[in-house]
């Protein structure tokens, strides 16, 4: 990292600093029980200058990835509406699935601490522990506790990707639906499976909506296409909206998901990158939130841009360099 200034961060003074004040101490119900944010949570809670706050307890550092560049990789996601039904019908049939019961977790930290971060799912077959089903095994078995059915397999499969969203049901009631667990399986994009094969291009082919026309002139081939991804998600119902591995619902344009690895949640990050519409500067404190199995990396994140039809338009097609700036807490 690089230490910096407030003074340098284009734009700092001009952010709704009030907003992500608010954001932060949302994100403190959380992260305080961490050694990192306990002192400079409990200051945020009788915070009155937003402004204030920032500089005097946190110090800007620049990530800078291994080749010391301080440009990475920032994309988009949001909650998707889907269409849905309680009972399997003829238009309502592909399945939301809860955790499965035959799926056994492998955590061998308590015993072995350098083995914390290998957590395994699998299931036994024959007293053995193998690795659970692929995405593509799990829709054939089709074997599992459902939460409801949607009408299209491709909103569902972007469902997965970003990891929550509301279903509307026929009586024009709203399910929210939760990330609850995943296969195990490494996710593997099916953008660039779909480049690779010259099936789209880099552009604005590469975006959700892009990819999503490919799906709809090309039905014989997206099974296998999405099938590629061998990672599933495992949902639940939720009583809230889109919430965060942080545990708090998320805010929109207020939150990123991030890498843990080089990002701790809760961090208040200072991001620099542009609208992917209107090509317009972003530059604003976050808070980050979340994670997800295709955010890795040292300056890589993805800007949550909350629910509805402009959220997804943003979130489809937001693929911009950018910097982040972490606000680390003074000590």
């Amino acid at each position: 990292m690089e230490k910096m200034e407030f003074s340098e961060l284009e734009g700092f003074e001009e952010d709704n600093l009030s907003l992500a004040l608010d954001v932060f101490n949302k994100g403190c119900k959380r992260s305080k029980r961490k050694e990192l944010f306990k002192n400079v949570c409990e200051k945020a809670s009788t915070a009155k200058d937003a402004k204030a706050f920032f500089k005097n307890n946190f110090t800007p550092y620049k990530l800078l990835s291994k080749d010391k560049k301080d440009e990475g990789t920032i994309t988009g996601y949001y909650e998707p509406l889907l269409q849905g039904s309680l009972k399997k019908t003829n238009i309502y049939k592909y399945p939301i699935y809860k955790v499965p019961k035959d799926m056994f977790f492998v955590d061998f930290s308590s015993e072995y601490p350098e083995l914390k971060k290998y957590r395994l799912r699998g299931k036994i077959v024959k007293n053995k522990i193998v690795p659970y089903d692929t995405r593509e095994e799990i829709i054939k078995k089709d074997k599992l506790e459902v939460i409801l059915y949607v009408d299209n397999k491709v909103d569902l499969f972007f469902l997965h990707i970003q990891g929550s969203g509301k279903v509307e049901l026929r009586d024009g009631s709203y399910v929210n639906i939760s990330y609850a667990n995943q296969n195990g399986r490494k996710y593997k994009s099916v953008g660039r499976y779909m480049i690779k094969k010259g099936y789209i291009g880099n552009g604005i082919d590469a975006s959700m909506q892009g990819m999503k026309k490919w799906f709809v002139n090309n039905p014989d081939l997206t099974d296998i296409t999405l099938n590629h991804n061998q990672s599933f998600i495992f949902f639940a119902k939720a009583k809230r909206g889109a919430t965060g591995s942080l545990g708090v619902e998320l805010v929109a344009e207020r939150n990123l998901a991030v890498d843990r690895k080089y990002i701790p949640l809760g961090m208040p990050v200072f991001i620099q990158t542009k609208n992917p519409l209107s090509k317009s500067k972003v530059n604003q404190v976050m808070i980050a939130a979340d994670t997800g199995g295709a955010i890795k990396g040292d300056i890589r994140a993805d800007f949550f841009y909350g629910f509805g039809p402009i959220a997804e338009a943003h979130a489809g097609r937001m693929k911009e360099k950018g910097k982040l700036i972490l606000l680390i807490p003074n000590k």
